[in-house]
């Protein structure tokens, strides 16, 4: 039986480790789950998100992720798992799933057709979430997208979601403007039933924090998950002189994954787990591709100046 979700709190999005042919490493993906699960404090953890490579992940290869994580950290911490979909009746067939496999929770991200504007058209989101809601009775968290970007949902076109479907619990804010997200914090949180605001701006997680996000749900937590919890409860506890001191640590690592190319945020993370030791290699599915040397370099630098990496066990 699935864990209770409570939408707060720190929840890491889970990589997924591949073999060098592609296919799914299970033995290492379960061992990437099983670390994070024995961190204390943690609220969920999220798998089929961004930061496990969904877009490459076939119906049944997400079902199968699902599945093995259920069984090797469900009973720890509950899952919420990613509904990553082009069209509705796939979304809602990824819902079913999700119930059917023991998650906890869905993160659903917006369509991808909405791009061609999508924000012109506020039935076309609803209908969506319609087909989803009908699907399952799963509490969900809305990712919102850039507002600079064609997959953002506008933000009266979000309160009537919100309004509609109780379902929805949490909203993943990736607005990426510091003035919206506040205005998302304070309203969202105001509301006759409220819905919680769980930043992804890890980039700038501590000023994000600040403004009163009820949690966080980040593919870097893929990596710093303990080091985002404790920044997470130096701030909600007041202490802003812990809160900077860990930053102050995160800062460089945040640097180093969130550089450009965007795109390879997650394929970063990968290579810091492996330099880390937590797994063996970082293989990507195509189009993402192996990151290079000077690269891989730097990330190494960004973990030894964040105080998780010893500089002499970074040459092994």
């Amino acid at each position: 039986m699935a864990l209770r979700f409570n939408p707060e709190g720190v929840i890491p999005a889970a990589l997924l480790a591949f073999h060098q042919d592609f296919s799914i490493d299970e033995a290492n993906s379960r061992k990437h789950l099983s670390y994070m699960a024995d961190i204390d404090g943690l609220s969920a953890i999220t798998v089929n998100g961004h930061a496990a490579e969904v877009h490459a992940c076939s119906f049944d290869e997400q079902k199968r992720i699902l599945a093995f994580s259920a069984e090797e950290v469900g009973d720890r911490l509950p899952l919420v798992n990613g509904v990553y979909a082009d069209g509705s009746h796939y979304a809602a067939q990824i819902a079913k799933m999700a119930q059917d496999e023991g998650a906890s929770a869905l993160l659903v991200f917006p369509p991808a057709p909405l791009s061609l504007g999508g924000g012109m058209r506020p039935e076309m989101i609803r209908q969506h979430f319609k087909m989803i809601t009908d699907a399952c009775d799963l509490p969900i968290i809305f990712f919102q997208y850039p507002h600079t970007g064609p997959l953002y949902t506008p933000f009266e076109t979000m309160l009537a979601l919100f309004e509609e479907f109780p379902q929805i619990v949490a909203i993943k804010d990736w607005c990426h403007d510091g003035r919206l997200h506040e205005r998302n914090i304070k309203t969202l949180h105001a509301l006759d039933r409220p819905v919680n605001v769980l930043t992804t701006h890890s980039a700038w997680l501590m000023s994000s924090l600040v403004m009163g996000c009820k949690g966080l749900l980040s593919g870097a937590g893929s990596v710093i998950a303990a080091q985002q919890l404790q920044l997470f409860n130096a701030i909600k506890n007041n202490d802003l002189e812990e809160a900077h001191r860990i930053n102050d640590k995160l800062y460089p690592i945040q640097q180093a994954f969130y550089e450009d190319p965007f795109l390879d945020m997650h394929n970063r993370m990968k290579e810091a787990n492996v330099l880390l030791g937590r797994l063996p290699e970082a293989h990507v599915r195509p189009p993402l591709m192996k990151l290079s040397d000077k690269e891989i370099t730097n990330i190494r630098e960004a973990l030894i100046a964040g105080g998780l990496l010893k500089e002499e066990l970074a040459h092994v």
